[in-house]
């Protein structure tokens, strides 16, 4: 998550490892406009904002019967006495809970289970958990609680704790070792991109209650050197065509996946967010297939991957520039095989990841899917997580069969995106070929132009400029859907809209809506559950200001639970926590809250420098598992240095700080949150 900083007259941003600049240039609509234009409308006067956000977001999104199991509607409860806000390194739960580390980066898994060592190698890593860990989903064994695998998402790394060489050298968050000449040692980036992708690991509860590995064949790491297929409209298209895949039907590897998505055939989604960063290209004119995504005419990447000092086109192929006679000759089109959605079969270890094109190419935050329905469309929904990006939905062409579905479904279909009106109604605007624009006149030759430049094609039907859309969670009963909206500061005053409803939105929000017919649909409702912010500036569902046991900002991670709480996840950037205004908020924590009252309670803290995200529980929901992403990450360079990490969780004592995953459970064995 990218952090603004704002001054009166200037706007510079520093982004956070991975993010992209702003590239969205359209005259779309800002979700901000649409909600000035509904306040106007209603005769408001901009001073008497506050007010009225209060009050739209005190009304109830109309209940659609069609979504739910039965007549009545339950409401969740929230059983739990909540944390205070924490600026400790530590994880701190409530009373009647209890929390163990568990499966830290560089945690051995497969092959000889090589022990961690901070001098591993790069073989070593692949062979290891990742590090950074993101979006995570537990996949029972046998319909077990205590015994299943854990697949989960490892987003970036920090090279500087990656390497035992970076000991001593004067690095922040970004940097990484060089040689003098500016390459890179390739065992080292060999480890970095092992570190980066999935981990499939079997995890079991042992009688006393802990969790611990288990040695299988299931075990695997997927990394950003793992062959992987491509499928869909996209493939064997002169867009995907390298030297490494003249044909266009395969590429390697998969990075900066933050969150992620379960199919309804129980299969894994692995999302592609801030992957454009990695590629250096010193092409001259770039054409939009990369320029929309941030990439520019530059020598660098983000960790110089193609700068190894061993030559090897696994490292050369993040340099994108045009050096053949054709693109099969080169890795000009490499750029073009990211930003994907990876499919992954968690109980099929010899099956390599599918790149699903049809699901669109952006910075994919994750994908949920709505409640499958024998007979009708598989529909998902994701979001592209840069500033004034997009929201889209994907709705199949075929209908789910239980018996028959597998990925096949996600290859044909109707590709959405999000337009919000003033009135509280939206719209999905169809990015098809002949539909809304989309024509080869206006530069769109067919379905397969349209995917790669799925971002450009939002831009030309009109959809509506968000804040940094982030994770969604569908609500098992009302079919409602939620997203994060987590922040954006290069909003400007006169940009404000209806669904995001402040200029220099430093706390973020929550939209959702209610599809109608059925969530494949063309039209829904949609209204604010709740803005994050301190308690001036924050308004929960019923329109009061949030407190001291619920008060949060930038919101992130999104899930909700069979019994239908709504857990929140907080990525304040680490640029800019525990200071100025977010200083307030503590380090990054989890609340959970009720769908139906808006109630919100703080049900977890976060160690110094991480973030919060990944949450899911086991069927019975009486274990939940949590990440904690880059722990440390706000140590300054001279401590680093110095080696005074201002983290050291989750080992303590002088331990590098290693993110880790959270096993929480309750001390009378019941359900978590309840």
């Amino acid at each position: 998550m990218a952090q603004q900083r704002f001054v009166p007259g200037k706007v510079s941003v520093v982004l956070a490892e991975g993010d992209e600049p702003l590239s969205n240039v359209s005259n779309n609509a800002y979700f901000g406009d649409v909600l000035e234009k509904r306040l106007t409308r209603r005769g408001v006067l901009k001073g008497g904002l506050a007010t009225v956000i209060a009050g739209l977001m005190a009304t109830k999104l109309p209940f659609n019967n069609a979504f739910a199991a039965q007549d009545g509607v339950s409401s969740p409860s929230l059983g739990f006495k909540p944390v205070p806000v924490s600026a400790a390194d530590k994880v701190v739960v409530p009373d009647g809970y209890r929390v163990q580390s568990f499966i830290p980066w560089g945690t051995p898994i497969s092959g000889d289970m090589p022990a961690f060592t901070h001098n591993g190698s790069g073989d070593d890593q692949a062979q290891q958990v990742g590090s950074h860990h993101d979006g995570m989903h537990f996949f029972p064994l046998n319909g077990s609680s205590t015994d299943g695998l854990l697949v989960l998402n490892h987003e970036y790394v920090e090279p500087r704790f990656l390497h035992a060489a970076a000991a001593g050298l004067s690095l922040d968050r970004n940097g990484f070792p060089q040689h003098a000449d500016g390459s890179r040692d390739a065992d080292q980036v060999i480890k970095e991109m092992n570190a980066h992708g999935i981990t499939l690991v079997r995890v079991r509860q042992a009688e006393s209650g802990e969790w611990g590995v288990v040695q299988d064949a299931l075990n695997r790491r997927v990394t950003a050197q793992t062959p992987m297929r491509l499928s869909g409209p996209v493939a064997e298209t002169d867009h995907v065509k390298t030297h490494y895949s003249p044909d266009g039907t395969m590429t390697r590897g998969t990075i900066n996946n933050c969150a992620h998505g379960v199919t309804p055939w129980n299969t894994y989604l692995a999302a592609e967010e801030n992957w454009a960063g990695y590629f250096a290209n010193n092409d001259a004119d770039i054409d939009r297939r990369q320029t929309r995504y941030g990439i520019e005419t530059r020598e660098t990447g983000r960790y110089q991957w193609h700068r190894a000092d061993r030559e090897d086109d696994m490292f050369a192929r993040f340099d994108a520039s045009s050096k053949g006679a054709s693109a099969t000759d080169d890795y000009r089109n490499e750029p073009h095989t990211f930003g994907w959605m990876v499919e992954i079969d968690p109980m099929s270890p010899d099956a390599a990841p599918v790149k699903r094109t049809h699901l669109g190419r952006f910075a994919h935050e994750g994908v949920i899917f709505a409640p499958a329905v024998e007979g009708q469309p598989v529909v998902a929904y994701s979001g592209d997580d840069a500033r004034f990006e997009y929201i889209y939905k994907f709705v199949s062409r075929q209908p789910y069969q239980a018996a028959t579905a597998d990925g096949s479904l996600l290859d044909e279909g109707t590709l959405y995106v999000a337009k919000f009106n003033e009135d509280g109604s939206g719209e999905w605007l169809a990015l098809a070929p002949g539909q809304n624009g989309l024509t080869p006149d206006n530069g769109f030759a067919d379905l397969a132009d349209i995917l790669v430049n799925t971002r450009s094609a939002a831009d030309v039907v009109g959809a509506t400029k968000m804040d940094r859309p982030e994770w969604g969670a569908v609500d098992p009963v009302t079919g409602q859907v939620y997203f994060t909206l987590t922040n954006n500061t290069r909003r400007e005053e006169g940009d404000e809209d209806a669904a995001n409803p402040r200029a220099n939105n430093n706390f973020g929000h929550i939209i959702r809506w209610q599809e109608e017919g059925s969530h494949a649909g063309e039209r829904f409702q949609w209204d604010l559950f709740v803005l994050g912010g301190d308690q001036e500036s924050s308004r929960d569902l019923a329109g009061n200001t949030l407190n001291d046991d619920n008060m949060f900002c930038c919101p992130d991670g999104l899930w909700i639970d069979p019994d239908r709480r709504v857990w929140i996840q907080t990525d304040v950037s680490e640029s800019v926590m525990n200071t100025g205004i977010f200083e307030a908020f503590g380090n990054n924590q989890m609340l959970v809250a009720n769908p139906e009252t808006g109630e919100i309670k703080r049900f977890l803290t976060g160690p110094i420098g991480q973030e919060i995200t990944g949450v899911v529980t086991t069927p019975d929901q009486r274990t939940m598992f949590v990440n904690v992403q880059h722990p440390g990450a706000t140590t300054p360079a001279d401590d680093f240095a110095a080696g005074n990490f201002i983290s050291h969780w989750p080992e303590g004592g002088s331990a590098i700080p290693r993110s880790a995953t959270l096993v929480i459970t309750r001390e009378d064995g019941g359900i978590v949150g309840a």
